[in-house]
């Protein structure tokens, strides 16, 4: 177990940097604008102009910069915020609750109507209850984000009043955006679940139970449901990486004081350094997610622990 935990943690290592290159050089890429003149005067002389690019590193090749920048951010700096003159990761940390807050609340919404919803599916499969749930699960996943956003402000906070639509107050305030959020995942896991309860519900160990007697809502909770989850875990250790990336628009039409509005607003301001150590944190969660899920599989699946023995 240690020897594998010590291999994943050297891979993660490469894929974190294989993530900053990326980001780096995408936001570098020639035609992004000069971020400068969006910090200066308009009617600033050249000759400062010049002297604030030397001053940032905005006049060094952009390699020159990633090898900066990696070493720095291998000592802890991340840079200061071209907006706010202030360290980077530390204006990322402060909005990272919020933005928790919103993927794991969605993830819960997701995953608590999933599971039964798609349990349910499989059990009455090709049943009008089986039907519905399927177109369901197709309406879900083909609605955007931010026009699902917007049709639940009109409705839930401007015409019915209901639901507050935008700031982090309190759980009301949490509703919303947790919906918004949340229904794609939903309507995904629906199906997921759905297709391993059926393939599960074949398999020899299910006809054996049955055969001894076994209450059919025992054998699917107990037995069946257990190996069923699998692919679901590896779903749900993905999804918190698609969540905090996909709060960027959800925070942005509630106002959402979390990450994915800080990285919006970051991009229109190029503010690069920012851009970059909001990526680089996300990258660091969704690798110990996927860490989290793969040791997992080991209680979920005893024939992973016979093979490694």
């Amino acid at each position: 177990m240690l020897r594998y935990i010590l291999r994943r943690s050297v891979w993660s290592l490469f894929v974190l940097w294989g993530v900053t290159l990326l980001v780096f050089f995408a936001i570098h890429l020639p035609g992004g604008g000069d971020p400068s003149m969006l910090y200066l005067p308009l009617d600033v002389s050249r000759e400062q102009l010049e002297a604030f690019r030397r001053a940032m590193g905005f006049d060094q090749p952009v390699h020159v910069q990633y090898l900066r920048w990696l070493t720095r951010a291998a000592r802890g700096d991340f840079g200061t915020s071209l907006r706010y003159t202030k360290p980077v990761l530390p204006l990322v940390l402060a909005r990272m609750p919020a933005t928790l807050e919103l993927a794991l609340s969605a993830q819960l919404f997701a995953l608590a109507l999933a599971l039964p919803m798609g349990v349910l599916a499989a059990v009455r499969r090709n049943s009008f209850v089986d039907g519905l749930a399927m177109l369901g699960t197709l309406i879900g996943q083909s609605m955007p984000g931010f026009w699902l956003g917007m049709m639940l402000i009109l409705v839930f906070g401007v015409a019915l009043r209901a639901l507050p639509i935008s700031g982090r107050e309190g759980p009301r305030h949490l509703i919303l955006p947790t919906i918004t959020l949340g229904t794609f995942f939903l309507a995904r896991d629906t199906r997921l679940v759905r297709s391993s309860v059926l393939e599960v519900l074949g398999l020899g160990y299910v006809t054996t139970a049955r055969s001894k007697g076994l209450r059919e809502r025992t054998i699917i909770w107990r037995h069946a449901l257990k190996n069923a989850l699998i692919p679901l875990v590896t779903m749900v250790g993905m999804d918190l990486g698609a969540l905090l990336s996909g709060t960027v628009v959800t925070e942005t039409v509630f106002a959402w004081p979390g990450v994915g509005r800080l990285v919006y607003m970051a991009i229109q301001q190029r503010d690069f350094p920012l851009i970059q150590a909001a990526v680089f944190v996300i990258a660091v969660i969704f690798v110990i997610m996927n860490l989290i899920v793969d040791l997992s599989y080991r209680y979920l699946d005893p024939r992973i622990r016979l093979a490694e023995s």
